[in-house]
């Protein structure tokens, strides 16, 4: 399975296509480093992941979503 490119998607819409893609282990970071969690993924943005855009993993592979929050910097 090729991991789809996520970056720039509303934090929700992100983890629903990684899903619709069979991706169903994710984990969430607060990209600031400020260890905020995530409680409404509706205001937040991904700004990187793990493993990149395009890589072959096993279904199985954990997926780490970095966003930041409307507003942050």
């Amino acid at each position: 399975m090729a991991v789809p490119n996520v970056v720039g998607m509303v934090h929700q819409q992100a983890q629903d296509t990684m899903q619709a893609a069979g991706l169903r282990n994710l984990a969430e970071e607060d990209a600031t480093g400020r260890g905020r969690l995530l409680l409404n993924d509706r205001n937040w943005k991904v700004v990187s992941q793990e493993p990149a855009a395009g890589t072959v993993v096993a279904l199985d592979t954990r997926i780490l979503l970095k966003s930041k929050k409307d507003g942050d910097r």
